[in-house]
């Protein structure tokens, strides 16, 4: 039983096809079927079975898989033991974000490592998925920032772990020629029979305005879906609609056209979370830039408060 067997089996529990831990592990998908087939060997009992075209793990390679988990982590405690006495530097330290917190955050952090020759090397690189989506990314980088509404369900335990970085409200955005442009804040009642342009299903935006239209009571007339806040502020600056912006991340030259205003009534926060393997975190190099990062987005939120 070989450690890198171990790891594909985790991989396929968590994320569910060969092919997805063949791309994750920059392998090819013979190569993740011939070591399963390896790793079968060694146990009596069926390790992974078929589900229609995709092959998934029987309970008894879920428990292997949670106990592949502790064995990696060990074995990553024991190299970066030997790592850490030695105050080596560990190289490069990838990091993935959404395209909002990108455009805030991935220059100050570079910029936060600009000359220092101790530093760890940073690579930067954008991922705007679905919240479910998340945490599949944290075997492809080793930091991955996400975002999920306060109300919703918590990030997997097995196999992840997540720091939060802030709690963001969301607010209403409006051009500055709009009747509500004036106003200190907002109800559900007041912006319900707007319309409006926000993000696509099953993003932060979108959670909002259906619970606007829930306490509101009524249905919501959405003309527009942009992902991109620095799109959305274009096209609530053109006036017509009005929109839900981020209040920290989606600053764009725009905004001088805008106008955001707090809502009041319904849940409006998104956790902006750092996504890692647990043997991630044990590299020095990651818990350095872990540190840049808050450092970051600490300024950045006592700048938009």
């Amino acid at each position: 039983m070989e450690l890198h067997q171990l790891q594909i089996l985790r991989e396929l529990g968590a994320l569910g096809s060969v092919t997805a831990v063949a791309e994750a592990l920059r392998v090819t998908p013979s190569a993740v079927s011939q070591q399963l087939a390896v790793l079968q060997r060694g146990f009596p009992t069926p390790l992974t079975q078929k589900q229609g075209r995709t092959l998934a793990l029987t309970p008894a390679g879920e428990v292997l898989a949670a106990a592949a988990t502790e064995a990696i982590d060990a074995m990553a405690a024991a190299r970066h033991a030997v790592e850490e006495f030695e105050d080596a530097p560990t190289g490069v330290v990838s990091v993935s974000g959404f395209h909002s917190v990108g455009q805030a955050l991935f220059g100050p952090l570079l910029r936060e490592f600009a000359g220092d020759t101790r530093a760890p090397s940073v690579q930067v690189t954008d991922e705007d998925v679905a919240q479910s989506e998340f945490p599949a990314l944290t075997a492809r980088y080793d930091l991955v920032l996400a975002h999920r509404m306060e109300h919703s369900q918590p990030w997997p335990t097995q196999g992840v772990r997540s720091l939060t970085l802030v709690r963001e409200p969301l607010d209403v955005a409006v051009s500055i020629s709009h009747p509500l442009a004036a106003r200190s804040s907002l109800t559900p009642a007041d912006v319900a029979g707007e319309q409006w342009v926000t993000s696509r299903i099953g993003y932060s935006p979108d959670d909002v305005l259906r619970a606007i239209s829930a306490v509101a009571n009524r249905p919501i007339d959405v003309l527009h879906r942009i992902n991109d806040y620095g799109a959305v502020s274009a096209v609530v600056a053109a006036g017509g609609v009005v929109g839900m912006l981020p209040r920290f991340t989606s600053r764009s030259v725009d905004d001088r056209d805008i106008v955001r205003i707090p809502l009041e009534g319904v849940s409006t926060r998104r956790m902006i979370d750092l996504l890692a393997r647990p043997e991630t975190l044990r590299r020095r190099s990651v818990r350095v830039v872990v540190d840049a990062l808050r450092r970051v987005m600490t300024r950045l939120s006592e700048d938009g408060s």
